[in-house]
């Protein structure tokens, strides 16, 4: 399955279904992970709040989007709100601390972690 293979979600948005996910990554053997996922095409990264991987990634992404390899456009983020964040507060208090460690503007899905 080549990786440009995507699903069309009902925003019209398109979500590539091939995927790294970062779960129990840490530091310098997921910036090597990722490094290599981004050179050979992945474009959607899975993360979440509880992984505490998300400045890592951040760094990662920051290289390539500022280095011009990549444009922000181009990928497709997921993080995820953790259960201590299922409070009136607490979707906008942790999607804060997750877009600043990715150092985002903006993710493209929000899953609550459960």
């Amino acid at each position: 399955m080549p990786f440009s293979d995507t699903l069309k979600l009902h925003n019209g948005k398109e979500m590539p279904i091939l995927g790294i996910g970062t779960w129990q990554g840490k530091a310098e053997e997921l910036e090597r992970a990722l490094d290599a996922a981004l050179e050979v095409g992945y474009r959607h990264i899975d993360t979440a709040f509880n992984y505490q991987n998300e400045d890592v990634i951040g760094k990662v992404l920051n290289k390539w989007i500022s280095s011009g390899k990549i444009k922000r456009e181009e990928l497709f983020i997921v993080t995820k709100l953790p259960m201590i964040g299922m409070t009136r507060e607490g979707p906008k208090k942790f999607l804060e601390k997750s877009l600043k460690a990715l150092q985002l503007d903006y993710v493209d899905l929000y899953l609550v972690h459960a």
